[in-house]
């Protein structure tokens, strides 16, 4: 009888060991060939599943994402303010630093690699970066897009300064002070907006 795969969870299954070979040694410099020998399969396999190594990546950046979103939504469902979620967020990032300094290394590399026009035409990473924003403005419960935006870039930005900063910067400790400055300014907004209703 044969062997019946689900091809879906295989195809996770590729990609998630293929995302330390890809942080390890950067995306320009691993070839399919490399990958596959990697993980043990053909490069037909390889193929099969993804016909190239951009391909790849842009599907790896789609698991990685889902993974992260499935990972902190349970936590998040449990808390009520913005404070609070922002701080779940934070936690969730500093208990997992290593991951994404690696996941900023390989998109700075993967960046780099394709060059700033060709990567503001890849229409699939702009769609995931689009639904990403969106998602994560639902599950922070937050409105404006800008912010959110803000949000994530400031993660980024804090991920990179530790590099630097080492033990002088604590994600967690930002965390809160993002949550009472958020706070803060929509506090400062429904104010304002309930004087010009009075008006």
């Amino acid at each position: 009888m044969p062997k019946i795969v689900d091809r879906d969870q295989y195809r996770k299954k590729l990609l998630n060991k293929c995302f330390d070979l890809f942080a390890e040694k950067g995306y320009a410099s691993v070839t399919m060939r490399e990958i596959a020998q990697r993980l043990g399969v053909s490069t037909g396999t390889l193929y099969h599943y993804f016909p190239n190594k951009e391909a790849m990546f842009e599907q790896l950046v789609e698991e990685r994402y889902q993974h992260a979103i499935a990972s902190i939504a349970p936590d998040l469902e449990r808390v009520t303010t913005l404070a609070e979620r922002i701080q779940i967020v934070f936690d969730f990032v500093a208990k997992n630093e290593e991951y994404f300094l690696k996941q900023l290394f390989l998109d700075i590399d993967f960046s780099q690699q394709q060059g700033r026009e060709k990567l503001q035409q890849n229409t699939v990473l702009k769609k995931l970066a689009e639904r990403a924003l969106t998602e994560f403005a639902e599950i922070l419960g937050i409105r404006d897009p800008q912010m959110v935006i803000f949000i994530s870039a400031l993660i980024d930005g804090l991920i990179l300064a530790r590099l630097y900063n080492g033990e002088m910067l604590c994600l967690e400790e930002q965390g809160v002070l993002l949550g009472k400055m958020l706070t803060a300014y929509q506090e400062a907004g429904e104010q304002i907006s309930k004087e010009e209703k009075e008006q």
